[in-house]
């Protein structure tokens, strides 16, 4: 599972445990390496993304939509199979299965690393869910999408194993439901990860509900809920709470893909978006290598006086 786009009303909202200012990469899949800076379940986490050549990326911006589908595990194929590419998109996990951490690609910070959603200061976890631990899907987005806040939306009016946060995986769209959110529709879409065992029997929404009786249901009835124990009312859906078919959800991301195309050419207010990239040459946004290093860099400075006025003061009481 995994929600489709970066809401445009985003608020900005992996495996070694090392000290600030000292990251350490990992392979999320061949083409794509995350390194972390400072220690997860603190406010100075972050998470930056590196692509093959080892050079910082946007996982926002950088990462593309689709799957090439010349390309597997990095090396060409010999032909293009377009038939069975044609619905595999680029999911990057955000949240693994089973945990709690509110984890989210920060769209207000240059080279939208991953970091835990914060509210007035504290790091941000769901709830459990009877009966249920945390999140209870692998959760992410769609690179290369956005949902203009601007935009309204005509329509609504208004795998099973644990994956890792960082990770880059291939996916294949089933379908799509509309949570209405504060009056906004944020859409979210069901895919399974092309890798896993059963992702050959499942091509559209009707086999969720065929080869996973129930899964629906407690998707939805999580969506509703989980809130709930934070003294919010119960989430409503367009659509009476239905979920749309495969065909609905590409329409929606074709969509959103083209929001995102304009925010990156600087047709639309992004507000406080940050759409600093390393690919896309023909964007007022787009950065050089050595750019997009002194950023990162800049934050492990930042990070490392922020660890060391923490110590001194620890040291003074």
């Amino acid at each position: 599972f995994m929600r489709d786009t970066e809401r445009g009303r985003d608020t900005g909202r992996g495996r070694s445990r090392l000290p600030a200012g000292r990251p350490g990469p990992h392979c999320a899949m061949a083409s794509y390496c995350t390194e972390e800076h400072s220690q997860p379940r603190s406010p100075s986490y972050h998470l930056f993304f590196k692509n093959v050549a080892g050079h910082y990326i946007s996982p926002f911006h950088d990462i593309p939509l689709k799957v090439d589908s010349t390309v597997e595990n990095g090396i060409p194929t010999k032909r293009a199979r377009n038939d069975e590419y044609e619905n595999l998109f680029n999911m990057v996990v955000e949240v693994p299965r089973w945990t709690n951490a509110k984890m989210e690609i920060a769209t207000k910070e240059p080279l939208n690393p991953i970091k835990q959603d914060r509210k007035d200061g504290k790091l941000q976890y769901v709830a459990n869910i009877f009966p249920h631990k945390g999140y209870i899907w692998n959760y992410g987005a769609l690179p290369q999408t956005w949902e203009d806040p601007h935009r309204k939306d005509k329509s609504t009016d208004c795998c099973s194993k644990v994956l890792s946060c960082g990770e880059v995986i291939p996916v294949k769209i089933l379908g799509i439901l509309a949570l209405i959110d504060q009056g906004e529709t944020d859409w979210k879409i069901i895919a399974i990860n092309v890798n896993d065992p059963e992702a050959s029997k499942f091509h559209d929404i009707d086999d969720v509900k065929k080869y996973k009786p129930g899964y629906l249901e407690a998707t939805l009835n999580w969506f509703r809920f989980y809130k709930v124990p934070e003294g919010k009312p119960e989430n409503q859906f367009a659509f009476n709470a239905e979920f749309k078919n495969k065909a609905f959800a590409l329409d929606v991301i074709k969509s959103t893909h083209e929001c995102w195309k304009a925010l990156l050419m600087k047709k639309c207010d992004g507000g406080a978006i940050k759409c600093t990239n390393v690919h896309i040459s023909d964007s007022p946004f787009h950065c050089t290598q050595e750019e997009a290093r002194s950023i990162v860099e800049l934050f492990g400075y930042q990070d490392s006086n922020l660890q060391g006025l923490h110590d001194s003061l620890s040291s003074k009481c």
